[in-house]
């Protein structure tokens, strides 16, 4: 597959870009500054392009299969995901190229909380609130779109780095948990559960999510 990676060197987008390597796929690797493409991979096409500039998305999507959007904004500068995922939507109006993006857990129901929502549950960090209030702008703006056959994957609680499993639950709406009550994966198998639904479609216009 030909796939592109907005947010390439960043914490998940270089998983994603390594997973998919590994697989075979040919990668665009897009930054917005060159100077990261040093730790990007060799075999991997690095560009530069901002995921928020409709122009770049649809510069950098024309002729390939799937659009991953793994960016993440600085502390400070949250509403720049939405404006990236609006520049996503926009870009890929335009080519017809698929997108999955890799979104928050905050709009996740808890389990047996009768509809409350991760970002509103109790012990919800306050730190992580912008971040959090971000992504549900960016699930919005998804749901608001009537062009792009987008997918949103809503991760684990807990997405840190750590070992690549290849193993994974699937769910929807609702946060899921272990036999503890814990909600976790890695970022590695995060990469997997993206590039396995860049492999085989499974999840159209909708929100899935992932955990052990």
């Amino acid at each position: 597959m030909r796939i592109t990676v907005f947010g390439a060197a960043g914490n998940v987008g270089s998983r994603v870009v390594a997973e998919a390597l590994s697989r075979g796929h040919q990668v665009t690797a897009v930054v917005r500054d060159a100077a990261r493409f040093p730790g990007l991979p060799a075999a991997a096409e690095a560009r530069t392009g901002d995921a928020s500039v409709a122009d770049d998305v649809a510069r950098l999507s024309a002729g390939q299969d799937v659009v991953i959007g793994a960016t993440r904004p600085a502390p400070g500068s949250e509403r720049q995901l939405v404006a990236a995922t609006e520049g996503l939507l926009a870009g890929l109006a335009r080519t017809g190229v698929r997108l999955l993006l890799v979104g928050g857990a905050g709009s996740l129901t808890l389990p047996g909380a009768g509809g409350t929502t991760v970002i509103d549950g109790p012990g919800f960090p306050a730190d992580w609130r912008p971040i959090a209030l971000a992504c549900n702008d960016q699930l919005a703006a998804c749901r608001a779109d009537q062009h792009v056959d987008w997918a949103y994957l809503s991760p684990a609680a807990l997405l840190e780095p750590g070992e690549r499993t290849g193993r994974y639950r699937l769910g929807t709406d609702e946060l899921l948990v272990d036999a503890d009550g814990v909600s976790a994966i890695s970022m590695e198998d995060l990469a997997v559960a993206l590039v396995d639904e860049a492999e085989r479609p499974a999840h159209h216009r909708t929100r899935f999510t992932v955990a052990y």
